[in-house]
């Protein structure tokens, strides 16, 4: 029973003390008047009577009622019910007022707080509040109780307010229980008061129905998850009663959690700050005050009157976990409106009951009843007794409860778990002998329904109302019954003149009647109405959700068979079938399943004694549960960690008499032995067994090992069940037995802290506790830990641990701040525990005692394991496989063990291309003075031996990063290196335990010098041969004469060897040349004159030079690329222009002291009418003075192809913004930018002006309309096969004239009178506000580049996405190619190419073009090298390529060593792949155009891998002025004394082309001076293989000596190192180097040729010269138009955009065949007929291609007379028409067998009857003569007679209508 009211007050207006304007509550009488002793009068009720504070009104407003809540200091709740009425203010106020006005007004002239007008006498009302202090929630009685007292006193009703107030005072109702009691205070009122079922079921009446209208499904869903998860919540309203029942709504839906935090619905304005406290809360205020809520940060904020809840942007609610956060919002959704469900149907029910509002509430509460149920099902499962008397103890198993429910995860339950309210819900639920209500019943005896009913929404909603019904009868038990009567005041009664003010009450009166009912209740007995008390039903256990980690690695039965098998073999001593299963094992550990059948299996060996082991057997079971427990996280949610703890402290091996070594000294390095929660959870788990022990029966306990096991079996009670059946009895027993059962429950709680502390020190001191190696990731330690310096790292039993050297005298320091930790770590633990337990304070102080006691003897102990586990045998690791070196290379660092673990690529590990899992792979990482090398063997024995090298060049290494992994085997954390490679290489090494750290950070510092030497003399190309002597000075003086010298001698030499023919130096002649369409010998010895007349500083005498010195200066002179130039018909070496003037271009010499450029060589071509003191001013206006010089000339159109660096000073005609020039004088910055422009005239002037009749060399008019049509333009068009440069080209050049689809010009009516005769490509952003020459003279081309650092960080994309580094989550090839189109490499390669293919279309049509983008030497190069390269033949020879990249790339100084980062320089600059780029781009034109390349894709690979290996001199340094300074240049031609070195790339790439034809390409048949016009399309494009192959079986193939494989035995060796054909072989990708295993058709005979010759016991010849021969004994006659043809097994007449399109010579997978791969895309702008045209014509080509000219495929033949060539009589000959291969052949007679001609039936347009010409045969009839055209011309043929003639007509017809 309690008391209805505990206190009555009156609260009145009453002036603020220090006069403001605002009043302040004044208590005016309170009753009664003492406090009562269990309940104290509540402080600050006057503050919460009016929230927004006093104030007078002018006019009397409507009484108000709001019920208020107050918490007390015991978190008990009082409501104060406040009903409020205005009275007139009182005369003395009115003048305290009158006086207060003033002031305000005074106040508010100064913009100061003014609150009403001034008052003018009889106008002012105050407020007057009746309050009503209860500890009960009766709102409507309390509303109606202050009614009854207001309306007594309003309506003067004859009745006594004391004995109203007295009455109410005294009135008495019971608590709960369902009962009804009526009362009356005593003014012929009555009232029947109900109270509720249960007390533990709050009371909602409406509010949770009225919150849902207010702000909707979602915004309460969000503000259930803000309040359970801790956030703070503001509601506002300017309605009080609606905050407070937004507040109640809200409380009722957190039940059965409770709310412990700050609770105040409605907070006075005076309080306001309590809302920037740090805690969370739930408070109301008033609208009125948004402004304040409004700067708050972390406040979620709900606005009733609005419906909306905003979230601020700093605080994330996380959302209840799926599907129920779906389930729940549909549901709620069903029963707010049922009519949803409803508004599609066809024929609607004609109405639906909607549930009255309190009906709706009880359903909205049941729906989140559920739910609660449905998160917190189980959790009686996951309690944990600790004490069962005085008073139960109880604590809640979080991890095994979120491991159960599979949400371990979730973001939200875990919050829930760990707030207070969760807490809370423990301590008082978790009680296992207490009464019960609803949610017990439901969380226990309805989840299987509610999980069957999931997916039936009616179902669910009637469980719902069945829910809902229960709850409403809890609030109304008898629903019947609610008969009020009640006096109420008239309609509008506070309008009328109140006849006085509420009067003052006579104390004496109501303090009697209260003493008198007081003195009552004494007499009376207590009214205690007995709580039934029950045992709280469990429920069913958690049945474990199924494992998620998807099939993969699903609980088989088939694993846990594996893991079962080999835990007996282990124990049968059967060590190699269980060394078979155990990679199986440890794949299988990964999933639950199998890591608890592991631990089950070990324990029962253990109960059948079987725990000692032998070492063998030792190692495998740490082995298996290092690879459980790695998984495991600090939680431990499984409780894997659980069930293994017992069985660590159990295994063991003797490793001496009387020293054994227990298993728990080789699994410390996991995460969860440092957790602290784990222990306690642990320590509970077990203190709850031994309780449970200690009151069973001896015969019950069966099982001592029920640790976190799943729950126990049927038959066995649980701890919950003795407990409540404990607690049942415990009023029963005499004192003396409860106190006995208080000790032993004491003394076992003890007993396990012993226990404890000894088994942490055991998991916590590392078996060699001399080295503070407390592992690194310990956060518990480390955390607790403030000097963590203690805790370094802690590896594995260091059995071999030798390498560690420590100093005595710090030994004993850092043992006892290890032991220190330990101890810390310990007793923090024994505190916390024995506190919660209820351990006495005497046997605490024990404990500490203890602690470092039990830590110490622990440490003696382990010293002994350590010193006897130091002499066992090491376990007999792998021999390591040492690296085969080059000559030359030299061991830096042998070999540390490490492991190799896979990288992401899938193929090395098994992935799905197939093939075993090579990697992980356990061996050793060797570093040498040019490479990383890897070499070991993989650890999955069931792979076999191979053996897996993975290197590259130190040079390559573009980042080193520290990781921590687990090894593969043993599954220790281990320090690891991840190195990545420029050359797509990775290697991710864990070390091996036996490798210390400090061996490991000397590889790291090591590496780091080797990679980054000070200077590049460091380098491994310039220290070979040097190493052996490391005194010698870095170059002797006489080997580089100086810069004078070599200037007097570098134009004499120039001429020396230009005179010389360049034939004679057989290295650069290039094959054949003479058929390949080169200008007339003649016309050469005309256009590279060598002037006679040489400036006066050139004519020193050089006798002074020795012999050496001139080989070098011809080599320099080489070096400048004169023959190329000579080749090119450019220049020649003079100043003046008396000899040649015809000649446009001339060679200077201006740049011989690389005093005008650096990065320029030292000879240059020039126009012949500049004159060399000019050039300096040039130069001056261009970036790095690299000012525009000829690198080409079009041997067709004459056009020239220059390069410079981009402007940055005043240009041409002011055309050019100025930039950072360097400031001369005024004058001389105009004479610049003259001279600049008139060397501009002079390039342009020195072009021959020629147009012919057809308008080819004028530039078509180019308007956007053009764009799009038809035509080959390569790659600027924007529709068809390119994605065209869009019209920032420049609105002119797309137009280059689209020409016909047959190759005929451009029709003339795009043509405009005049075009530019030089086109300068430049940057946009540097040719902005450009203005165009007014002569036409030359076009600004301003395109958008990208700049190196693009290059540089896409290439770091591309590198991730080759080589990830870390498997992918889930490896698809989707994956790939994203991360590859996020790196926009192939864009740039695009890029590139689009811009090459327009210059290259503008040096075709006749005009100039110079490139003039950023410095000079990046885009530049790579853009004037693939022009040279598409526009020139020569080019794509070896030798031309070489000249090209020699020419171009070292010549123009691209700067090698500083976009390598070469040295400790160019670090922080980082790796930027130019080249890398360019040789990709090379490599995408190959791949279109396979015959026109002299040189194999893998030469392209070759210089890639070599650009950056630094094997070779050639790519060092940046310009051949840094070359020469360091006596570069002439070391590759003279100073031949080393030679099994090769110093130069070429040299290397020539000797070995001697012996194989590796870099020979068998498809070479290259066209006619053709040019190429490549796609440049993204689509197009190709990934170069180059970035993802590997071979694991050698390493990288690109340096020749070391993939050769063992030598194997004579009789049987193979050139290319693969097996002996004898031997069957298996070819793996990934492992093996597929060409050299399965080498293609050609390289396979020619081998075989070579082995059969050395059989034959003759010197085997040559490849090429055997090759050559093959070649010239297929080459045909001729073609039928008597052009001569290049040699080749190809013929091909296909024109350029079919051959584009490639016909591939590839591998086949079995034996090797020639396959044919033909993409038949055309480009867009080709009609009909030329398609058909292009696809008869390749088929022919096919034929022609792979089968000899004798092959007998003759569908007809005959003799026909055939007319010869202009002025060439007839002639009889014998024709074979074939259709299978498309042409038509003649032969001399019937039995020729060598063909004489071919006539292909591609190119027929036309057959036609014909007339006798000129010599025909005189006999034969004149209809038997026909015509046929082809497109190269028309052959005219007699036949015998007209029959005849007719036949072959009509079979050539056919034979062209077939195909």
């Amino acid at each position: 029973m309690a008391r209805l009211a505990d206190y009555f007050v009156l609260v009145a207006f009453g002036p603020h003390p220090r006069g403001s304007g605002e009043g302040q509550g004044q208590i005016l009488q309170r009753f009664p008047e003492k406090d009562w002793e269990d309940n104290p009068f509540p402080q600050g009720i006057e503050l919460f009577c009016q929230p927004s504070g006093w104030q007078l009104c002018p006019e009397r407003n409507p009484p108000t009622f709001f019920v208020a809540v107050l918490t007390d200091i015991n978190s008990e709740r009082h409501y104060c019910a406040c009903l409020t009425f205005w009275e007139p203010v009182e005369p003395t106020q009115e003048e305290l007022c009158a006086r207060d006005a003033t002031e305000r007004d005074e106040e508010a002239d100064e913009g100061g707080p003014g609150a009403l007008p001034p008052p003018t006498p009889g106008q002012l009302f105050a407020p007057k509040t009746l309050v009503l202090v209860s500890r009960l929630d009766h709102v409507e009685v309390f509303r109606n109780s202050l009614g009854l007292i207001y309306t007594i006193h309003v309506e003067g009703l004859n009745v006594g307010l004391e004995n109203v107030v007295g009455n109410l005072l005294t009135c008495v109702i019971p608590l709960a229980g369902g009962s009804q009691r009526t009362i009356s205070l005593g003014a012929g009122d009555r009232q029947v008061i109900q109270t509720p079922l249960t007390d533990s079921l709050p009371i909602s009446r409406c509010s949770v129905a009225l919150l849902f209208r207010q702000l909707g499904i979602t915004n309460v869903l969000s503000l259930f998850c803000a309040a359970l998860t801790e956030h703070k919540v503001l509601f506002l309203s300017r309605s009080y009663q609606r905050l407070s029942d937004a507040c109640r709504g809200l409380l009722a839906l957190l039940f059965p959690l409770r709310y412990s935090f700050t609770y105040v619905p409605i907070l006075p304005a005076q309080l306001l700050e309590v809302l920037s406290t740090p805690t969370p809360f739930i408070i109301g205020v008033n609208a009125a005050f948004q402004a304040e809520a409004q700067e708050l940060l972390d406040v979620i904020v709900a606005d009733l009157d609005g419906g909306t809840v905003t979230v601020p942007e700093c605080v994330h609610i996380p959302p209840l976990p799926e599907p129920l956060q779906s389930q729940t919002h549909s549901i709620l959704s069903m029963v707010l409106d049922p009519e949803l469900e409803l508004a599609d149907l066809a024929f609607p029910p004609p109405t639906t009951s909607i549930s009255s509002l309190k009906m709706q509430d009880k359903e909205l509460r049941a729906v989140f009843l559920r739910l609660f149920a449905q998160l917190l099902q189980g959790y009686r499962w996951c309690l944990h007794m600790v004490r069962i008397h005085p008073e139960p103890v109880i604590r809640f198993h979080k991890a095994a409860f979120l491991g159960q429910r599979g949400l371990v995860e979730d973001d939200f339950l875990m919050k829930v778990l760990e707030g207070m309210a969760f807490a809370g819900f423990v301590s008082e639920r978790g009680v296992p002998y207490r009464p019960t209500d609803l949610f017990d019943e439901l969380v226990a005896h309805d989840v299987a329904r509610m999980r069957a009913d999931e997916n039936h929404p009616q179902r669910v909603l009637r469980h719902v109302k069945e829910l809902a019904e229960q709850l409403y009868k809890n609030e109304n038990p008898y629903p019947a019954v609610a008969m009020h009567k009640l006096q109420r005041p008239g309609e509008a009664s506070h309008l009328r003149r109140a006849p006085r003010p509420f009067p003052r009450l006579d104390e004496g009166t109501v303090q009697w009647i209260v003493d008198q009912a007081a003195a009552k209740m004494q007499g009376a007995p207590p009214a205690v109405k007995a709580e039934k008390r029950t045992t709280v039903p469990s429920g069913p256990p958690m049945t474990a959700i199924v494992e998620r980690s998807g099939g993969l690695h699903g609980t088989s039965a088939r694993r846990l068979e594996v893991v079962r098998n080999c835990i007996s073999y282990v124990f049968e001593g059967k060590m190699l079938e269980a060394k078979k299963l155990l990679p199986a094992v440890l794949r299988a550990l990964k999933g639950r399943a199998a890591r608890r059948c592991l631990a089950q299996e070990l324990r029962l060996h253990v109960q059948q004694n079987r725990a000692v082991l032998d070492h063998q057997q030792f190692d495998f079971v740490v082995r298996m549960m290092n690879c459980c427990l790695q998984d495991c996280t600090s939680l431990d949610e499984h409780g894997i960690a659980a069930a293994l703890l017992p069985l660590v402290t159990a295994f063991c091996r003797k490793l001496s008499p009387g020293v054994t070594q227990f298993a728990y000294s080789c699994v410390q390095e996991h995460v969860v032995w440092s957790t602290p929660q784990f222990w306690e959870a642990m320590f509970y788990g077990d203190v709850q067994t031994h309780i449970r022990a200690l009151y069973l029966e001896p015969a019950e306990d069966r099982d001592p090992f029920s640790v976190g096991e799943a729950p126990v079996q049927e038959d066995e009670r649980s701890a919950l069940d003795v407990a409540s059946e404990q607690r049942r009895l415990w009023p029963t027993l005499s004192r003396e037995k409860q106190q006995e059962l208080v000790q032993k429950e004491e003394s076992t709680v003890f007993s396990q802290a012993i226990h404890y502390a000894n088994r942490m020190s055991y998991l916590l001191l590392p078996l060699d506790s001399s080295k503070s190696r407390l592992l690194r990731e310990r956060a518990g330690l480390g955390e607790l830990e403030s000097a963590s310096n203690s805790l370094v790292t802690n590896s594995m039993a260091g059995s071999m641990a030798e390498s560690y050297d420590t100093e005595s005298g710090f030994e004993d320091a850092e043992t006892c701040d290890v032991a220190g930790a330990v101890v810390r770590f310990i007793n923090r633990f024994v505190d916390k525990v024995c506190t919660e337990s209820g351990v006495t304070s005497d046997h605490l102080k024990g404990l500490h005692v203890m602690v470092p006691d039990i830590v110490q003897m622990h440490i003696e102990t382990l010293e002994a394991v350590h010193r006897e586990s130091k002499r066992l045998p090491p376990i007999q690791k792998p021999k390591l496989l040492r690296p085969r070196l080059l000559p030359g290379e030299e061991c830096v660092l042998d070999g540390l063990r490490v492991y190799l673990l896979p990288d992401g690529r899938e193929e090395g590990a098994g992935g799905p291309g197939g093939g075993p899992a090579l990697l992980p792979a356990e061996g050793a990482v060797f570093l040498t003075t040019y490479r990383v090398i890897f070499t070991g063997m993989p650890t999955d024995p069931l792979v076999g031996e191979q053996v897996v090298v993975r290197s590259f060049p130190v040079a390559a290494l573009t980042k080193e990063k520290r990781i921590s992994v687990q090894t593969p085997v043993d599954q220790l954390l281990q320090d690891g290196l991840q190195l990545r490679s420029c050359t797509f290489q990775l290697l991710k090494m864990a070390f091996d335990e036996e490798v210390g750290s400090d061996s490991a950070e000397l590889f790291r510092k090591q590496l780091h010098k080797l990679r980054y030497p000070p200077d590049v003399r460091g380098t491994f190309a310039l220290s070979l041969g040097s190493a052996h002597t490391p005194g010698r000075p870095p170059r002797a003086k006489d080997k580089g004469p100086s810069f004078r010298t070599l200037s007097r001698n570098l134009v004499k030499n120039a001429k020396k060897t230009i005179g010389r023919q360049y034939v004679t130096r057989k290295k650069y002649n290039p094959p054949s040349w003479e058929h390949r369409g080169q200008p007339p010998p003649e016309d050469q010895e005309d256009e590279i004159s060598v002037s006679e007349e040489l400036e006066p500083s050139t004519l020193t005498p050089s006798s002074a030079l020795k012999p050496s010195d001139r080989m070098t200066m011809s080599s320099l002179v080489e070096r400048a690329c004169c023959r190329d130039y000579q080749r090119l018909g450019l220049g020649t070496l003079s100043s003046s222009l008396s000899r040649a003037k015809s000649e446009p271009f001339r060679i200077s010499p201006v740049n011989r002291m690389y005093a005008i450029c650096r990065s320029y060589p030292g000879l240059l071509i020039v126009p012949q009418s500049v004159q060399d003191n000019a050039l300096q001013r040039v130069s001056r206006c261009y970036r790095q003075n690299r000012f525009p010089v000829v690198c080409w000339r079009s041997g067709r159109s004459k056009a020239v192809l220059l390069r410079s660096g981009g402007l940055h000073g005043k240009g041409v005609v002011g055309l050019f913004k100025a930039q950072n020039a360097p400031s001369p004088g005024q004058s001389q910055a105009d004479s610049s930018s003259l001279e600049q422009e008139k060397y501009l005239q002079a390039v342009v002037s020195s072009m021959p002006r020629y147009a012919d009749a057809s308008g080819r060399n004028t530039l078509s008019g180019f308007s956007s309309a053009h764009m799009g049509s038809h035509g080959k333009w390569g790659s600027v068009r924007a529709s068809g096969r390119s994605g065209g440069l869009s019209t920032d080209v420049g609105s002119r050049l797309a137009g280059v004239g689209p020409p016909q689809a047959n190759g005929a010009p451009p029709e003339p009516g795009f043509l405009r009178p005049q075009r530019a005769a030089l086109y300068i490509i430049g940057d946009k952003a540097q040719l902005k506000g450009v203005r165009p020459d007014p002569l036409q003279q030359w076009e600004l081309v301003p395109i958008e580049v990208f700049e190196a650092r693009q290059v540089k960080a896409s290439f770091k994309k591309l590198l991730k996405a080759c080589v990830p580094g870390c498997p992918a989550t889930e490896p698809s090839p989707a994956s790939f190619l994203r991360s590859l189109e996020d790196s926009e490499w192939l864009i740039q390669i695009h890029k590139l190419l689009q811009v090459s293919v327009l210059v290259v279309e503008l040096l075709d049509s006749g005009s100039s073009v110079l490139v003039s983008l950023e410095d000079g030497w990046d885009i530049t190069t790579q853009v004037v090298s693939l022009v040279q390269l598409l526009s020139d033949p020569f080019y794509r020879t070896l030798e031309g390529f070489r000249l090209l990249v020699e020419k171009e790339w070292l010549s123009f100084g691209h700067r090698f060593s500083h976009r390598g980062a070469h040295t400790l320089a160019g670090q922080s600059s980082g790796f930027t792949p130019v080249f890398l780029q360019f040789l990709d781009c090379v490599h995408q034109i190959h791949l279109q155009f396979p015959m026109e390349f002299e040189f194999s894709p893998f030469y392209l690979k070759f210089l890639g891998y070599h650009h950056v290996s630094r094997r070779f001199r050639t790519f060092l340094l940046d310009s051949d002025y840094e070359r020469i300074e360091l006596g570069l240049l002439y070391e590759e031609k003279g100073d031949r004394r080393a030679p099994q070195a090769c110093r130069s790339v070429w040299e290397y790439v020539e000797r070995l082309s001697k012996r194989t034809p590796v870099f020979y390409n068998y498809m070479y048949a290259p066209e006619d001076a053709e040019v190429l016009r490549p796609y440049s399309n993204v689509s197009n494009l190709k990934v170069w293989d180059f970035y993802t192959e590997e071979t694991l079986a050698e390493g990288p193939p690109y340096d020749w000596e070391l993939a050769q494989g063992p030598p194997e035995p004579p009789e049987e060796e193979r050139p290319d190192g693969g097996a002996p054909q004898s031997r069957r072989r298996v070819v793996w990708p990934c492992y093996d180097s597929r060409p050299r295993a399965q080498p293609d058709a050609i390289s396979r005979l020619l081998e075989e040729m070579q082995r059969l010759e050395t059989e034959l016991g003759r010197p085997p010849e040559r490849w090429k010269d055997a090759w050559d021969r093959v070649k010239a004994a297929q080459r045909l006659e001729g073609r039928p138009d008597g052009r001569g043809t290049p040699s080749s097994l190809l013929v091909s007449s296909v024109p350029h955009h079919r051959r584009s399109l490639g016909v591939y010579l590839q591998e086949g997978p079995v034996g090797s065949t020639l396959s044919l791969s033909l993409d038949s895309d055309q480009s867009s702008g080709s009609t009909a007929s030329s398609s058909r045209q292009a696809a008869r014509r390749s088929t022919s080509t096919l034929y022609s291609q792979f089968q000899t000219a004798e092959s007998e495929n003759r569908s007809y033949e005959g003799t026909l007379y055939k007319k010869g060539a202009f002025m060439k009589p007839w002639k009889a000959r014998w024709f074979v028409l074939d259709k299978t291969k498309h042409q038509l052949r003649y032969y001399d007679h019937r039995a020729d067998t060598e063909c004489k001609g071919v006539i292909d039936l591609a190119e027929v347009e036309a057959v036609a009857p014909g007339t006798p010409a000129m010599g025909a045969p005189k006999t034969v009839d004149e209809k038997a003569f026909f015509d046929v055209k082809t497109t190269r011309r028309v052959y005219n043929f007699c036949a015998q007679d007209v029959p005849s003639a007719q036949q072959w007509v009509d079979q050539i017809q056919s034979c062209l209508s077939d195909a």
